[in-house]
C-alpha cells in the first residue's frame, strides 16, 4: 500500500485539503520540502499566492516544459483570467501589478508577441558585451565604495539589489530624476507593499522617459526600441520598459544575491573563483523567480493528466521542476530558470553577464569576504514568486574606496543634464527633493561632479 505524502510541518494543507499558500513565511523558510510534497501529489498542486488569489502550480519538469512550449492551449494574455474578470481578485491585491495585462511581450500571444519580442531582442543586440560589462563594473565599484572602508556590509541591500537597477538605468538612458523614481517604483512593486502605488510611479517615470527620448534619442535601449521597425506606440513602449526594468531589477538582484549565497556557503566555489558554476548551481537550486510564468488555458484541458479549466491561473514552479532534476545530477544548462518556449527570457545573456561581472568585481575588490553569521541563521523573504534572502551580512578586510573611472569616449552619452519636467502626476509620486536619490548620487560620482 502506498503511503500518502505528508505536508511539511506548519503547512496549512496538513490533513485539511486546503490549498498550499506560497506567500507564507513557512514556505519561504523551506520551499524545497514543499516542492517534494507537491511533486508527490502529482504534476500540479493547488496553491494560493495572496489572500483570495488561487492558482494551479505546475511542479513536474516535463509537464512544465510541455506547457511552456504549447502556446496554442495555454495563453499569456491575462485578460483571460476568469477570477479577475468575475471580481474574485481584489483590485488592490499585492500580486496584481505582476499579473494584470500590459501591452508588452509578457502578456501577448501570436504575431503581436513576436512583434514586441523582436523589438526587445534586436535592441539588446545593439549593446556590446564590452559596453555592458563596463557599465556593470562602474556601478559595482560605486556601490563597493559606499561600504568598503567599513569592513562589513549587507551584500543584499548594499550591493546585489542595487547593482542591476543602476546598470539598467544607464542602459536605458534614464536622467537622474527619472531614474530615482524608477528605482522607487520597482522596489515597491516587488515588495508588495503599496504595490499599485509603486506601479503607477514606475509607469509615470517611464512615460516621461519615452517622451524625453522621442525628443532627444540617444545610444540607449529606450531609443533603440523607438527606432525599431516594429514601431511600438508610446503605450507599448512604456509597458515594455516596465517589463524590462522590472525584470532587470528585482529578479536580477535576487540572482546576484542568491549566487553570493552559493559562493559563500560552498567552499569549493569560493576558493577557486568558480563564478559560472556558482551561477548555474543557483539557477538550479535557488532560481530568483521560483514560481511565475502565468498562463491561462483557452479551454478546459489537462496538464499531464491533471484537469485545469479555461481562464484558470496556471503558474510554473521553476523551483520545483529544477530541483527534482538537480538532485539527480542533471545537465547544468537544462534548468528552466529562464523559462522556455516562445516566452523564454529574451535577455538571458545580458542578465547572465551582469550577474557574473557583479560577482567577479566584488570578489576581486574584497577577496576575503565571508559570511558574518552562520548560514543557517539567514532568513528568506516570503513571497509567492521570488526566492530571495532577507539579508546577507558579510565581513572583510577594510579597503580604501577607489575613485571613479574615467568614462571611455565610446560610452553611451548620459543625459543627466536634460531638463526635468516634474514628478509623476498624482499622490503616487515619491518626494525626492532635498537629499539626492541613489541614481542622482551615482551619476555625480560617475561624472566627477
Amino acid at each position: 500500500m502506498t503511503t500518502p505524502p505528508v505536508p511539511p510541518p506548519g503547512c496549512p494543507a496538513h490533513g485539511s485539503g486546503q490549498r498550499i499558500p506560497l506567500d507564507s513565511a513557512e514556505f519561504a523558510a523551506n520551499p524545497h520540502a514543499y516542492y517534494r510534497y507537491m511533486r508527490e501529489l502529482g504534476p500540479t498542486a493547488p496553491v494560493t499566492i495572496a489572500p483570495g488569489v488561487e492558482a494551479t502550480l505546475v511542479t513536474d519538469y516535463n509537464a512544465a516544459l510541455e506547457l511552456l512550449q504549447d502556446s496554442t492551449t495555454f495563453r499569456k494574455d491575462s485578460r483571460r483570467w476568469r477570477a479577475l474578470n468575475e471580481g474574485r481578485v481584489s483590485p488592490d491585491s499585492p500580486v496584481l501589478p505582476l499579473l494584470a495585462y500590459r501591452p508588452n511581450a509578457m502578456f501577448t500571444d501570436g504575431a503581436e508577441h513576436v512583434r514586441l519580442r523582436q523589438a526587445i531582442t534586436d535592441s539588446f543586440a545593439r549593446v556590446s558585451n564590452k559596453r555592458l560589462a563596463g557599465m556593470v563594473s562602474q556601478a559595482a565599484q560605486f556601490l563597493i565604495n559606499q561600504f568598503s572602508a567599513r569592513g562589513s556590509a549587507d551584500l543584499l541591500r548594499d550591493y546585489a539589489q542595487q547593482l542591476p537597477l543602476y546598470v539598467f538605468n544607464e542602459l536605458f538612458g534614464c536622467p537622474a530624476e527619472i531614474g530615482d523614481r524608477v528605482l522607487f517604483g520597482i522596489s515597491g512593486m516587488f515588495d508588495g507593499v503599496n504595490a499599485e502605488q509603486a506601479s503607477q510611479v514606475l509607469l509615470g517615470a517611464v512615460g516621461e522617459l519615452v517622451a524625453l527620448k522621442r525628443a532627444r534619442p540617444g545610444e540607449d535601449i529606450t531609443s533603440y526600441l523607438m527606432q525599431h521597425p516594429a514601431q511600438l506606440n508610446d503605450e507599448e513602449l512604456a509597458h515594455t520598459l516596465v517589463l524590462l526594468l522590472g525584470a532587470g531589477g528585482e529578479p536580477e538582484g535576487n540572482l546576484i544575491g542568491n549566487s553570493f549565497y552559493t559562493m559563500l556557503t560552498n567552499e569549493e566555489f569560493a576558493r577557486f573563483g568558480q563564478f559560472d558554476r556558482a551561477l548555474d548551481d543557483t539557477l538550479w537550486r535557488n532560481a530568483p523567480m521560483s514560481n511565475y510564468a502565468p498562463h491561462y488555458p483557452v479551454d478546459d484541458t489537462d496538464v499531464a493528466g491533471d484537469k485545469v479549466h479555461a481562464g484558470e491561473l496556471v503558474l510554473v514552479s521553476f523551483g520545483a521542476a529544477n530541483t527534482a532534476l538537480a538532485d539527480r545530477g542533471a545537465d547544468t544548462r537544462g534548468h528552466l530558470a529562464w523559462s522556455a518556449g516562445p516566452h523564454a527570457c529574451p535577455s538571458k545573456d545580458p542578465a547572465r553577464l551582469i550577474a557574473l561581472t557583479g560577482l567577479e568585481t566584488l570578489f576581486n575588490a574584497l577577496p576575503d569576504v565571508e559570511l558574518a553569521v552562520p548560514a543557517d541563521s539567514l532568513t528568506w523573504r516570503p513571497g509567492p514568486f521570488n526566492r530571495a534572502l532577507a539579508s546577507l551580512p558579510v565581513r572583510f578586510s577594510a579597503v580604501t574606496p577607489r575613485p571613479a573611472a574615467v568614462p571611455e569616449p565610446a560610452a553611451a552619452p548620459r543625459d543627466q543634464a536634460l531638463p526635468y519636467t516634474g514628478p509623476a502626476a498624482g499622490p503616487a509620486a515619491p518626494q525626492l527633493t532635498g537629499r539626492p536619490g541613489r541614481w542622482s548620487s551615482f551619476m555625480r560620482w560617475l561624472t566627477g561632479q
